[in-house]
């Protein structure tokens, strides 16, 4: 079974044949197999585990995953530490009562990893006990207790396997021996610190992002070089170990459905660190080094560019990029920063960012984290227009009509508002009386301000708490406004009333009519001012909208654009649009443009993403830019894509995931699955195996990969 991409470029060769058997071994989903053998533990072996409270219903639940979790080392691992409870890669805590879950996962949150490898767990066992001096509230009690609960599952853990390795791989044994209790001394200690720490969180069912790997390990691989220690040969091959492991909980039949890899592990390359200086080392080129040769795509990698990125990292960018698979992705840095900035945060505290283990952006290690998607185009159709009832709305002019879905989406952002500060504040926009959540004390360790708080994770325990908005379908939106004002307002081929009848008919005997909706108008993302203008319009006025609960509470409501596939679950309840498609047709994901609506190719595209004001949107929109392989072959494609990446920060973008396919290997795939198992395809936030995608899924990302002819 050869490594299968999206792009026929053969990758280059520079880890050893025993590390890529390793890696096929792992991509073909021995490991994750092996895991469903232990699908979870079971808790009512426990006796009186139904009376306990729920924060010593999860006290009982880690000690019982460190303890009975399969300790697995692999041959050729080089890195240990395993999340071998199956359960664990369902979206579970993977400790179950009577067979029923008893705990809730976490996700889209980026720990402090930093504090683990450079200083260690023993530091942050004493700071919970300095806490726990003098504190006589009781729930304040249980929650640190519950905290020093994981610690002592942690130890648990770790010397199973350290009993495990002494014997059988020594040198394994001497990297995790002191590690991540005692700060790192060297690279592979530092490496191991970090992996075992992610691993541990994993098992006990959460799914953390991973965040600057480069800034958290690159000043051990320096210090290591300088001193003759490692060579870059040698450090190259152990950091591959690390994202091999991350590849244990792939199946060999995964079930289909939105795709496998997508456990938020997600990595933050370059940009500049807290005191402003440039990150990029050797960690950031070994990282694209293993990403480049092995079809690993379980680590989707956002690279944070600047003006002052070096060539060297550009051109590395560059030449992963054309490989496909979708692994490495753009921050514009400055863009973000000012957008942090300018919704509170310091200058220092912004330099911090990364992501939530998909693109959103936080800062990472303090901050709670929740995103609330809604569709603003069933606002449109079913709100404004009343498509969805038997009398639809008419209009008069544009203007009225704009307005009136304005108002609905003010009403939107309300319900999202209140419900947030229903469930943190208990109704007390003050933000005295924070909502007791459920419990998080794996999380919480690892998250500043929960021990300072004595409060968890999901009880405002962090220092920021963050609840974003996320509008989707923005762009279908912004065409609907095109065509009704252009056909109705302007062209006054039909009247208002009459095209909602052919909308609610879903354009049953108007296909002339819909034909030159469809063909005649230029659409969002083909750099046409007045086309773009609309979904222009709509973000920015969401974002605006957004901006006036500002100050109402301690809660964060950044602004944010994305579906992450949902316009798929969508499409159920949209009907017809005015641009000319039908019910049951799959439409824009993120801020890209709708499918088979962009024929000036991905200049123009981001060209049209970049009229709209991104600064407004301090937790991300994301733009998919899909590329052909023959645009992106030898020199010239590697100049290529670092034009449009300059270009891209230049002209004010967010975040772009640049995808590299063929839909002719994509077709091919969806014939022969058991030829394809590693072809890995960008999704939204994660990438995804494409055998592992649903028809549906499948059929999405095949027209994503489809540019208009004209």
């Amino acid at each position: 079974m050869e490594f299968y991409t999206a792009c026929s470029k053969k990758r280059p060769i520079r880890l050893s044949e025993q590390t890529r058997r390793f890696a096929m071994e792992s991509l073909q989903g021995r490991y994750g197999d092996d895991a469903m053998k232990t699908p979870y533990v079971e808790m009512s072996e426990i006796p009186g585990f139904s009376e306990l409270s729920h924060q010593e219903q999860s006290n009982a639940a880690v000690l019982k995953l460190a303890q009975e979790a399969p300790i697995r080392i692999c041959e050729y691992e080089s890195v240990s530490g395993a999340a071998t409870v199956g359960h664990g890669m369902r979206f579970a805590v993977p400790a179950y009562y009577n067979g029923k879950p008893i705990l809730d996962h976490i996700s889209h949150l980026t720990v402090d990893f930093m504090t683990p490898v450079r200083l260690g767990v023993d530091y942050l066992e004493k700071k919970l006990d300095d806490r726990t001096t003098g504190e006589t509230d009781p729930v304040k009690l249980e929650e640190l207790n519950g905290m020093k609960v994981v610690i002592r599952a942690l130890r648990l853990f770790h010397g199973r396997y350290l009993a495990a390795l002494k014997d059988v791989k020594p040198e394994n044994y001497e990297n995790l021996k002191n590690v991540p209790f005692r700060p790192a001394a060297n690279f592979k200690e530092a490496v191991q610190s970090l992996w075992f720490t992610f691993a541990f969180l994993r098992l006990l069912g959460n799914w953390p992002g991973i965040g600057r790997i480069d800034l958290i390990l690159g000043e051990y691989l320096d210090r290591d070089l300088k001193e003759r220690r490692i060579t870059l040969d040698e450090a190259r091959e152990f950091l591959a170990g690390f994202f091999i492991k991350g590849c244990e909980w792939i199946e060999s039949t995964p079930p289909r459905g939105s795709g496998d890899a997508q456990h938020y592990q997600n990595i933050v390359l370059g940009g500049i660190d807290e005191e402003g200086r440039e990150v990029t080392n050797e960690v950031t080129y070994l990282v694209l080094d293993i990403v480049e040769e092995l079809p690993i795509g379980d680590f989707p990698i956002t690279v944070r560019v600047n003006e002052h990125s070096p060539e060297r990292l550009l051109t590395r960018m560059a030449e992963v990029i054309r490989h496909g698979g979708g692994v490495v992705a753009v921050y514009n840095e400055p863009l973000i920063l000012r957008s942090l900035v300018r919704s509170g945060y310091s200058e220092r505290e912004a330099r911090q960012f990364a992501n939530d283990g998909c693109w959103e952006v936080q800062v990472p290690g303090k901050t709670y984290f929740r995103y609330v998607f809604f569709d603003a185009l069933q606002l449109l159709l079913n709100d404004t227009l009343r498509l969805n009832t038997d009398e639809p709305a008419v209009y008069d002019d544009f203007e009225t009509m704009y307005k009136t879905f304005l108002s609905h989406l003010e009403n939107k952002l309300e319900e999202i508002y209140q419900g947030a500060i229903d469930w943190h504040l208990c109704g007390d926009p003050s933000g005295r009386y924070w909502r007791r959540g459920y419990a998080s004390s794996s999380v919480s360790l690892f998250e500043e301000g929960c021990i300072e708080n004595a409060r968890s994770y999901t009880s405002c325990g962090t220092k920021y708490v963050s609840v974003s908005p996320h509008i989707g379908g923005a762009p279908d939106v912004g065409n609907s406004l095109y065509a009704i004002d252009r056909l109705v307002f302007r062209e006054k081929k039909v009247s208002f009333a009459e095209l909602m009848k052919i909308l609610r008919n879903n354009w049953e005997g108007e296909e002339e009519l819909r034909r030159y909706v469809s063909d005649q108008y230029v659409y969002y993302g083909n750099d046409d001012d007045e086309a773009d203008s609309y979904t222009v319009r709509v973000i920015d006025d969401f974002a605006a909208l957004t901006e006036q609960f500002r100050g109402r509470s301690p809660i964060f409501f950044p602004a944010g654009v994305s579906t992450f596939g949902r316009q798929i679950d969508w499409l159920p309840y949209r009907c017809a649009v005015p641009f000319g498609r039908k019910k049951g047709d799959i439409l824009s994901g993120n801020t890209s443009p709708t499918p088979d609506t962009d024929f000036e190719g991905a200049t123009a595209v981001i060209r049209s993403y970049c009229k709209i004001d991104l600064l407004r949107q301090p937790c991300g929109a994301a733009l998919d830019v899909k590329l052909h392989p023959a645009s992106v072959q030898g020199e010239n494609g590697v100049e290529a894509l670092k034009g449009l990446i300059r270009g891209f920060v230049r002209l004010g973008g967010f975040f772009m995931q640049l995808d590299v396919a063929d839909a002719n290997a994509l077709l091919e795939a969806q014939k022969h699955p058991e030829k394809f198992k590693t072809l890995s395809v960008r999704v939204s936030g994660w990438n995804a195996r494409f055998v592992t995608l649903s028809d549906r899924w499948q059929q999405m990302i095949i027209e994503r990969s489809t540019q208009k002819k004209v």
